[in-house]
């Protein structure tokens, strides 16, 4: 029997795990349904785009926040850890206007960013196009977030794993769960498709299918998957330094020439198809921001379901009337973003049973008060 389950191995499962060996959990496992780390995780461009993509100074910014400026710690440490370099490149992000429409949408960002002390930049688009060359001549203006970063994601999740493997962290892929076990209120364990496995302590990490786990005198939030459409471009030499994106789309530049396109938010269940229109929007959009990437050719497209639950913000913390069990899921587009934070949180309340505003924010309580 395991000291704690956490059921879900991708980055969220897999920095939960990490932060639990590192508070002295000793016998820790994981159970995927499908391969470690490459459902949501593996398709994501790994932005850590804080200031970028949120839209107001409230609790899930300070998360973002709190998370973001754990990342250059959390990279130092997995290299000593595991030798692998996670990518993490901290020359900022462009946000692009091509329109009076966009152009009002990033002023509001602008004043009410620069009147708590952020560091943003408003630029022209002769200085935008002195950063960085390649980028349209038809942009109007723009703004650059000195600390929005990004991370190689697919190298991070290799990274969480080696160090799952070098930690003796047992991990079962290809492990279902089907139903959770418990007696009243307190779960003992999972029901997957081949086999039980019993813990003291649960931790769902679920994302997407957190809603397939049956229970029994207790409830799961409804989370659904929303795809998301991505492509890959491939240049002799690297174009762009810095992650660069409008209000449609963006292009993320890898160290290895590599560019990521993305990407579509689609509400299409559990279908990972790519499509004919999802790739037309994202070059459409693509090439908005770059015309010269018109004659590249695309080296991969793919999609991921990122986990979203109605109020588009996490579950994290608790699951009321059960006392062993936990949840960390939802992250929707930031769960490479918020894997240090949640971590540390979720690790927190497992083994100390410390609790932080941030459950109070993104835990349960906040569904009862909702339904009043």
């Amino acid at each position: 029997m395991s000291e704690i389950l956490i059921i879900g191995g991708g980055i969220i499962g897999l920095s939960i795990a990490r932060s639990l060996r590192k508070l002295g959990v000793k016998k820790i496992t994981i159970l995927e349904r499908g391969k470690l780390g490459e459902e949501a995780s593996f398709a994501a461009a790994g932005m850590l785009a804080v200031q970028a993509e949120t839209n107001k100074n409230d609790a899930f910014f300070n998360f973002c926040n709190e998370s973001r400026n754990l990342f250059p710690k959390f990279a130092d440490e997995l290299l000593a850890e595991t030798g692998i370099d996670v990518e993490l490149e901290t020359s900022g992000t462009l946000c692009l206007s091509f329109s009076e429409t966009d152009s009002i949408e990033l002023n509001k960002r602008f004043k009410w960013q620069s009147a708590i002390g952020l560091k943003i930049e408003k630029l022209t688009s002769t200085e935008i196009r002195k950063m960085e060359p390649f980028v349209s001549p038809n942009v109007f203006e723009g703004l650059f977030f000195e600390n929005d970063w990004q991370v190689e994601n697919r190298k991070l999740l290799a990274a969480l794993k080696h160090f799952a493997e070098n930690n003796n962290i047992e991990v079962f892929e290809n492990e279902e769960v089907i139903a959770v076990l418990n007696e009243k209120n307190r779960v003992t364990g999972v029901e997957t498709k081949n086999q039980n496995f019993f813990a003291d302590k649960v931790i769902f990490a679920t994302g997407a299918w957190t809603s397939f786990i049956k229970t029994v005198g207790f409830k799961l939030p409804e989370v659904k998957p929303i795809r998301g459409q991505m492509m890959s471009l491939k240049t002799a030499k690297r174009l762009f330094t810095r992650v660069i994106c409008s209000p449609r789309g963006y292009i993320v530049p890898r160290r290895d020439g590599r560019i990521l396109a993305g990407a579509t938010v689609e509400d299409v269940g559990f279908d990972k198809n790519t499509t004919l229109e999802g790739f037309e929007f994202v070059f459409g959009n693509t090439i908005e921001i770059a015309p010269s990437l018109a004659n590249l050719g695309i080296t991969e497209k793919w999609s991921g379901l990122r986990p979203f639950f109605a109020d588009g913000l996490p579950l994290l913390g608790k699951v009321p009337n059960i006392e062993n069990l936990l949840i960390a899921t939802a992250h929707f587009r930031n769960g490479i973003l918020l894997a240090p934070k949640t971590a540390e949180i979720i690790a927190k309340q497992a083994v100390n049973n410390i609790e932080t505003e941030y459950e109070k924010d993104f835990g349960f309580l906040r569904l009862q008060k909702n339904a009043i």
